[in-house]
């Protein structure tokens, strides 16, 4: 090629956009680096539910993380930071008058955003489709 080493070096940036991170966030925080099967339609099926869990997070993220916690930049957390601070808090999953209550450990620092969440989540809820 003719064309000069920086502008080919931004071209390369702009064509590959952030493949390269989307491939590394399959890998390694969606257990995308190895397949559990030797079958290919296995395979497929564990990508596909890797694929949708992928997504699910993106939107989840933008849609209510990034509404409730502005001051924290959730867009671009990984989801080795969202289990750490909402999916794997301490906790006890009691059954109580036919109900299932969650509870949480007193004065943990991610309490308050998870309460936040869940509002932002039933906010989703109520908006109409279509």
């Amino acid at each position: 090629m003719t064309t000069p080493g920086d502008e080919l070096i931004q071209w390369h940036r702009e064509r590959c956009g952030n493949s390269e991170k989307a491939h590394a966030i399959m890998k390694d925080d969606l257990a995308g680096g190895k397949l559990p099967s030797a079958t290919f339609g296995a395979n497929a099926a564990w990508r596909a539910i890797m694929l949708i869990a992928m997504n699910l997070n993106v939107v989840m993220k933008r849609l209510v993380l990034e509404r409730v916690a502005a001051s924290a930049n959730w867009e671009t957390r990984r989801m080795k930071a969202v289990c750490l601070h909402l999916i794997g808090l301490p906790g006890l999953v009691v059954h109580h008058a036919r109900q299932l209550v969650v509870m949480l450990g007193c004065g943990h620092p991610s309490n308050e955003l998870l309460i936040k969440v869940r509002q932002g989540i039933l906010a989703l809820a109520a908006v109409p489709s279509g």
